[in-house]
């Protein structure tokens, strides 16, 4: 059996309670990059932590992917994929674009997925069928909108920075075609698409945990999610979502170099 929404909720309320009463306070921050920066908190430990604690709980049969303790179980038909914090350097520097993100796979397919931000309140949900939007205004189902040309469209990227060689000159050939292109919302731009706010989001070097729970908002709401080769996009990579089959196509034709 799939778990319900109140699952989800569950789980996102266990994670808001070690997450948001550290957003905007003074912060132990630990860099896991020796060349770079990729920075992990006591809050993104704490979160996943209590999630994993509950899923055991009720579905120990299940497998668990994390970003931030080891993995179990992920051979199994059932597999969470979780992001504590999703945009660790927003959630340091002060900025609401951060979420907990929660995903449900089967045999490896992303079919189910939560998104929460504490701090706005905003809940997106994907309970396998359709897509939903909760917050200070409501709940409502919600859809991507209809936008068939890049011309047309507002793109969305973490970083431009995150490009390099052949990728960076492909992301910038769409970037040039688009009527507008904004930097640095993580999975907060996923959920926008989803809810018809913006058109096209590109990435690189994601990792399982970073898209898994938005596979599934993204495609309920009716936007498709691939890699930049076309394929399915549960491993992460280099990944296009668009709002409409039609905006896709035509930024995959770039992406991929065809």
């Amino acid at each position: 059996m799939r778990p319900d929404r109140a699952f989800f909720d569950r789980l996102a309320e266990a994670a808001r309670a070690e997450t948001l009463p550290r957003f905007r306070s003074p912060l132990n921050v630990v860099n896991k990059e020796a060349l770079g920066f990729d920075p992990v908190t006591e809050g993104d430990r704490a979160a996943e932590a209590a999630i994993r604690a509950i899923i055991a709980s009720e579905y120990p049969e299940h497998g668990i992917l994390g970003e931030e303790h080891d993995n179990v179980g992920i051979d199994r038909e059932q597999v969470w994929v979780i992001d504590p914090i999703d945009g660790t350097r927003a959630f340091i520097s002060g900025v609401p674009v951060w979420g907990t993100l929660i995903g449900f796979q089967e045999k490896g397919r992303a079919v189910m997925g939560m998104m929460d931000q504490p701090f706005t309140g905003e809940r997106y949900f994907a309970d396998g069928e359709h897509a939903w939007y909760s917050g200070p205004d409501g709940e409502q189902r919600i859809n991507t909108r209809e936008c068939d040309r890049l011309e047309d469209a507002i793109l969305f990227t973490t970083s431009p920075h995150l490009f390099k060689g052949t990728e960076a000159k492909r992301f910038e050939a769409v970037q040039e075609k688009v009527r507008l292109f904004r930097y640095g919302i993580d999975c907060y731009a996923y959920v926008l698409l989803a809810a018809g706010h913006i058109d096209l989001v590109v990435e690189t070097v994601l990792k399982p945990y970073d898209v898994g729970a938005l596979i599934p908002i993204i495609e309920q709401a009716g936007g498709k999610i691939t890699t930049w080769t076309g394929g399915r996009p549960e491993a992460g990579g280099a990944i296009v979502a668009a709002g409409s089959e039609a905006l896709h196509a035509q930024a995959l034709a770039i992406l991929s170099g065809k």
